[in-house]
Order: structure tokens, then sequence, then C-alpha cells
């Protein structure tokens, strides 16, 4: 289905029906572009969308990025997490907002994801762990998109998946020409998110084509595969086998997997607690 896979592309690119970038972080951008601008500057400008920023401080304080102290400032998160993330979690406010909506399913498996990808990060010491983070909340972002625009293509790959006993990006393929993961990349692309998070969103299913970032690749391929185990989110998909490669440049054999998984468990019960948080705040405003 080549057709579709061009349409989508095409979408992406001209932005129909997709969040578009809002005035701030089109803003946002021309700052980081700036070598002279500030880190004051740039939290100003995000806090001055009062909406916006805390919408982000309610990302910054979730539990996949597992801060002992509240973060109850703009500049805080900056300092804590970078420009890259707070930029990525900006431009994914309205993505996330769909999925808490109509896909909680795969809300809750995204964030499930990102607290997998946080300690299996910290337990190899990786300096970046919130980048890390973000690119496996991000990982599945192809799978909104596919949604939006192919309503009725998305219930026949849920069906297929389910019929076949396919993995979704088998089926995508086969029905779509594409998987989620390349639809992911054209967003996040397209987006003008650094390749450290791109790469990672794009081939967690095929690390062997990871090149330049291949143990970011690794440890978001190595947390989908735990959360699926789990039963955590998007239960009814199939739960894929480890990469050989992503092993390998995990150091599994020396990793404590054990006390990885009682940390893991006990992440979880706050993933659904802040769910559960969210699908009240939203009962209420209805």
């Amino acid at each position: 289905m080549p057709n579709i896979s061009a349409e989508l592309r095409q979408l992406i690119r001209e932005s129909k029906s997709l969040p578009t970038l809002h005035g701030v972080i089109s803003k946002l951008s021309v700052l980081e572009a700036n070598p002279k601008a500030s880190s004051q500057e740039i939290a100003h400008l995000i806090a001055s969308d009062q909406i916006l920023s805390l919408k982000v401080l309610r990302l910054v304080n979730s539990p996949f990025y597992g801060f002992s102290r509240r973060v109850s400032t703009v500049s805080n998160a900056l300092i804590l997490l970078g420009i890259s993330v707070i930029k990525s979690l900006l431009i994914s406010t309205s993505i996330f907002e769909m999925m808490e909506k109509t896909l909680i399913g795969l809300w809750e498996h995204s964030m499930a994801t990102a607290v997998a990808a946080n300690l299996i990060a910290t337990r190899l010491e990786l300096s970046d762990k919130e980048e890390i983070s973000t690119a496996a909340l991000l990982h599945d972002v192809g799978k909104v998109v596919i949604k939006i625009h192919l309503k009725d293509d998305y219930e026949r790959l849920m069906a297929s998946c389910g019929e076949k006993k396919q993995f979704s990006f088998e089926a995508e393929r086969e029905l779509l020409g594409v998987d989620h993961a390349e639809v992911g990349k054209w967003l996040v692309e397209s987006w003008l998110l650094p390749d450290k998070l791109i790469e990672p969103i794009a081939c967690h299913h095929d690390v062997e084509k990871s090149t330049t970032h291949r143990i970011r690749t690794a440890v978001v391929h190595f947390a989908d595969i735990l959360i699926k185990a789990r039963g955590f989110g998007n239960a009814s998909d199939l739960v894929p086998q480890l990469h050989p490669l992503a092993a390998s440049a995990l150091r599994l054999d020396t990793m404590d997997l054990d006390a990885l998984l009682a940390d893991l468990d006990d992440r979880l019960i706050e993933v659904k607690n802040f769910s559960l948080d969210i699908q009240e705040q939203q009962a209420d405003d209805d």
C-alpha cells in the first residue's frame, strides 16, 4: 500500500489534521538556534503561556522522570531536563491529550515505557536518561497519527493483530506499507527534534538499523518489551523477542534484572495512579 504511506507522509509534511506548532514553540526554536539566548529568556518565553507551561510541568512531575522533589518552575525544568526535552514535551502536549482521551491504553503504555527506560538508563549510569525517557515516551507516537488519519484502517489493524497473532508493526507494514515507527520518525522530524530522540523512535523495533544512537535505541527497545511483558497499557499486543544487538549493547548479562523488575513494578503503580488522576480530572471537566 505505497499510496497510503505516501499520503501519510504528505499529510505530516503539510501538518493537516495534526497538532500544529504553537506560537510559543516557533519562538522557542528561534531562541534555541541563537547561541546568545539565555536559559532565563527561554524559561520566560515558555512561562508566558500559562496553560502550556502548566501542562509541561505536569509531565515533568509525572512518574516517568522519577524526580524525588516536585519541579515547580519552568526554569528548574529547563535545568533538569534541557531544552531538547522541554521542547519535545511542549510540542507533544496536544498529542498526549489525544491519547489521554481516546487512546488511554496507548497513553499508559507510553508512560510506563518511559519509566522503564529511565530505570534501565539509571542502572547503566547513562548521563542522558531524561532524554532517553522522552524518546521512550514518544516511541509509539506514529500510532496516534495512524489513528487520526486512518480510522477505518486502524480498526482493521487491531483486528488483524488479534486474528493473525501479528505484531502491530507487522500488520501495519502488511496493510499500510509502513509501520508506526517510521510514521513516528516522519512526525518528530517535522518537529525538528534532534536525531538522538528521532533514532530510538524510528528503530525501536529494528535495533540493527540504529547506527549513531544504538544504546539509546536499545534502552527504548528493551523498555517497550518489558512493559508489554507486564501486560501494562496496550496488553493485547504481542511481546517481541529481545534483539541480540540490544542485549549486547545493554550488557544485560551483568544487570540485576530481578532488582530492575522489582523497581519497575513499584513505579508502575505510580503510573497507574497518575493515569487515574488524569481521567478523573477529565471527567470533572466534562
